[in-house]
Parts: structure tokens; sequence; C-alpha cells
């Protein structure tokens, strides 16, 4: 069973807001006293906090998903919400975080350093909060937003001072067990270290700690063996220390040759920008296993080559602890070094500038998309996506207040300067989004004047009457009312109609009945 992990991938789930409340208060000869309803509450933050008790993301590997509790709803008598509390994700030191891109977000190494890696929703305002001079009850509220979902990257990066590297069953984690008080596995087979062990030394007055590294064999920078795994825990260390075996049974293999293959290793290996590379860091070399006589002449033989070389060559044995009082001294004196190096860097760093936001920032975008039956105009933007989150677009009063917002932020103007008329299809927010049919809110005609600067297309044709005009066009009516008020009159005498008022009049015939309407004389029954 793993003991050890170094990359982790998060799925966060931030809370969601709560939504406001929808209240109006009552009281004893005042039915209707005004709003009163409450804010819902902020959903909860995720935040990584680097820990210096903390050792590895096991935890993480083991339960990746984590989600924080959802803000509570408003409530009448303008009682607010509850806000969730935030839940806080203890990491290692020398944490990388990063997005699912794989983008860096942060580079936890100092304790206590805190990053809130998936905010919570913004809780929704009650009515009461919405009601102003102009609205003095407003029918609605708003609704919580949500909370941020998604993955995150999670990659360890040891801080050390020293790293040990070398071929596998070299000697590095007897080192570390015989320099500090780490107790790593040991045995005598490869790759016996399956994980960094840190051990903190004591050399007099400066106290320093020492990463051991597994095992490197040729091709790690490209993936081979456990090299590629482990070599990132090498990027933070000050100086490294190459650990060569002088005992081993291979016949082909040589303390010189090792240490060309893993310069090699460790030259391939690409470090972030701004970062030294490994090769240019303070290095020392260990010849191991002197407590073997054939070690020892063989540690004789090759240390004057290293020494050529330009290293500082120590030979020890981690049985017998031959050498390692020197050697400790030694890596405690490149380690102060590295420190004031790194001090008079840190001081030199530019300051960091804060710079506020551009009054001309409308704080969105309008992008105009192809689609099959026109152009698409999609509004990306922090406040018009928040906003259409929190509308109940059940509630026509929230759909109102939610167009007068937008109206306001200038949305409009941008749409009808990307192209769009009445009807056009809007969408607000990346992927679906919500979609809307647009319909302009004019103040009058001057919105849609397309013509040039100084002339007005409303003047050119001119469809105002004049008097006479005004005058022919009554005449007109009149003499066409009388025309067909004397064509009815032609029509009732000459028998095709009748008004009918002789029959409630009691006209009848002679002979007493009533003639029958519509008939003319002569006409048979």
């Amino acid at each position: 069973m793993a003991t050890f992990v170094d990359h982790v991938t998060l799925h966060l789930r931030a809370g969601n807001g709560g939504n406001g409340c929808v209240s109006v208060k009552r009281e004893k000869f005042k039915p209707l006293a005004g709003p009163d309803g409450g804010n819902g509450g902020n959903g909860g933050d995720i935040v990584l906090v680097a820990d210096p008790q903390v050792t590895t993301l096991l935890g993480y590997h083991r339960s990746p998903h984590r989600s924080s509790s959802n803000g509570g709803p408003g409530m009448g008598d303008h009682r607010a919400g509850y806000a969730s509390d935030l839940m806080e994700l203890s990491v290692p030191l020398g944490t990388v975080v990063k997005d699912a891109e794989g983008n860096e977000l942060a580079d936890m190494t100092e304790p206590g350093f805190r990053i809130v890696v998936a905010p919570g929703g913004q809780g929704g305002l009650g009515n009461a909060a919405l009601a102003s001079t102009k609205r003095k009850a407003p029918g609605f509220a708003l609704l919580g937003t949500y909370g941020w979902e998604g993955d995150i990257q999670l990659e360890l990066k040891t801080v050390a001072d020293v790293a040990l590297v070398g071929y596998p069953s070299a000697g590095k984690s007897s080192l570390i067990a015989a320099i500090s008080a780490a107790r790593p596995k040991i045995a005598d087979y490869p790759f016996t270290t399956l994980h960094p062990n840190l051990g903190v030394v004591d050399a007099g007055e400066v106290r320093y700690t020492v990463a051991d590294v597994p095992g490197l064999i040729e091709g790690a920078s490209e993936g081979k063996g456990l090299g590629l795994e482990f070599l990132r825990h090498v990027e933070r260390c000050t100086a490294l220390l190459h650990i060569l075996d002088c005992a081993t049974l291979d016949p082909d293999r040589d303390p010189l040759s090792d240490l060309d293959v893993i310069l090699g290793e460790l030259a391939a290996y690409p470090v972030p920008e701004g970062q030294k590379p490994l090769l240019d860091r303070p290095q020392l070399v260990a010849l191991n296993k002197i407590d073997v006589p054939e070690a020892r002449e063989l540690a004789d033989f090759v240390k004057g080559d290293l020494e050529a070389r330009g290293y500082r060559v120590f030979e020890i044995s981690t049985v017998s602890h031959e050498g390692l009082r020197a050697l400790n001294y030694a890596l405690a004196e490149v380690v102060e070094a590295g420190r004031v190096e790194a001090a008079a860097t840190q001081a030199a760093k530019p300051r960091i500038v804060i710079r506020p936001k551009a009054v001309d920032d409308s704080g969105f975008v309008v992008k105009v998309e192809g689609g099959s039956f026109g152009n698409i105009y999609r509004i990306i933007g922090t406040k018009p996506e928040r906003w259409v989150q929190q509308t109940d677009f059940t509630n026509d009063e929230a759909v109102g207040f939610l167009a007068d917002r937008l109206a306001k932020l200038g949305i409009e103007n941008e749409l009808f300067k990307a192209g769009a008329i009445a009807g056009s299809t809007v969408i607000i927010g990346p992927g679906n989004g919500v979609v809307f049919d647009w319909e302009p809110t004019l103040t009058s005609t001057a919105e849609l004047i397309t013509a040039p600067r100084g002339t007005d297309t409303r003047l050119d044709d001119s469809k105002r009457r004049t008097s006479n005009e005004r005058r022919e066009e009554y005449f007109g009516r009149m003499d066409a009312k009388a025309a067909a008020r004397a064509e009815l009159i032609r029509e009732r005498e000459a028998g095709m109609w009748s008004t009918g008022e002789e029959e409630f009049n009691g006209d009848v015939t002679g002979d007493g009945s009533i003639p029958v309407k519509g008939k003319q004389e002569g006409e048979s029954e």
C-alpha cells in the first residue's frame, strides 16, 4: 500500500450562496408595513494552507472529492441566512498548485501560506435590501450564486537544502540515517527507497535539511525507472551531494561512469523558469563504503580525477561513520552560503505594483459568433454572469430588474455597436449560458440612426400633411358618407329592405295582417 504520494488531482465544489427572502412585515393595524426579507448567507470557501507538519498528499489521494457547505437562505423580519464556514485543506511545504490545464496558480513554500482555490457562492439580497425610493415594496429577491466547481492539481516538490543523488543502493538512505534522526527503509536490493525521505542535520550552529531522493538510472529524465517521478524533488535544493558506490559488484560500473550518467540525467531535466539549472548549483561528491578494503582502494584511485574536475571529494562510510563529520560541516558551509545568496536575491526582487481598474473598463465583452440562423452575440463578464444567476426568471419583476441592471451597465449600446438588431439571439455566459431574444429598450429613435454624422434620415422625407391636404381629406370623407346615406335611402324606397319601425308602430294592412318585409307588391307568398 502506498505511503507517500506527491501528485494528486482534487475535485472541489464550493458551497452555494443562500437565496434572499421575499417577505412583507405585517403588524396589527399595519397589514403592509414594508419589506423585511433578509439576505442569504455566503457559501463556504475551500482554502489550501501550507503546513510544515504535513509531509505527503496521501490523504487527498485516497479521498480526492472535497466540498464545502452551502449558505443559508434569508428569512423574514430582516434575518439573514447563516454563512457557511470555510474548509481548510493542509498541504506540505513545497506544494505547487495548478489548474486543470496545468497552469501554475501558487507555489506554497512558506509556512502558513494560504490560497483560496474554490470561492463559495455569494448570497442573494432579500427584498428589504432591494427597496428604494422608486421601488418601495419589491416583490422579488435575488438568488444565491453557485460556488466554484472544478479540478485542481497538487504537485509536491520537497523543500530541502541538500539533495542526495546517486544510483540505486549507493547508500543514500544509509547516509541520511547516519547523519540525522530519519529512519528510512534500508535493504540490500535496488529501489528500496520509493519516496523521498527528509532528515534534519545539525552542524555546529547551522541546521539544514537533507532529502534522500530515490535512485536514478540512465534515462531517468525521459521517464525510465523512478527518476522522472522524483527528479522534481531536487528542484528546491541548494546543493547536490553525489553518493558514489565504490563497492559495487556490477562489472560495467565504476564511480566515474556512475557520476557521468547522473550528471547527464540532471542536465537533461528542465527546471522551472527563474531557477538555476541543477548543474549550476554547488555539488559535492561522497565516495561511500570505504569500510570495504577494495572500495577504499578504488576511492583513493578516483579521488584525484574527481578533484581535477573541480569537486570537493569526501571518502565516507555509513557503517563505521568514517568521514561523516567532515562531510557534515562541508555541507553546512555550502548551505549557509546559499542562504546568504538567497537573502540578497530576495531583497533585490522588484516591488509588486497593484494597479486599479481602468475607468473605461466596462467589465464585459460582446463576442459575435456565427450560427445557422444568423449571428449569435455572446456576453462574457463577471457582473452579467452573476446577475443572471441571481435572477428568478419565473418572476416578471425580477426579470425587469435584470433588464434595468444590464441597460445601466451599457450592454445594449455594445450590442448595437456589434451589429445586433431587435430579435437577435443574445447569450450571457460561456457554454450554453442563458439565451435571450434581444428587445432593445430605446428612450428615443436616436439609438437606431446610422446615417453619417451631421445628417438625419428622419428629415429627408417629411410625411407631415399641409392644411389643404387635411381639408381635402376631410371633405372627401364627408362626401363619401353623404353618398353612402343616399344609396341606403334609394334601396329602402325601392323596397329592398325596411327598418322594421312599421311593426313596432302598429302599422297593419287593411285585412289586419302584418305586411311581409322585403316582399314587393304583386309577389306571391
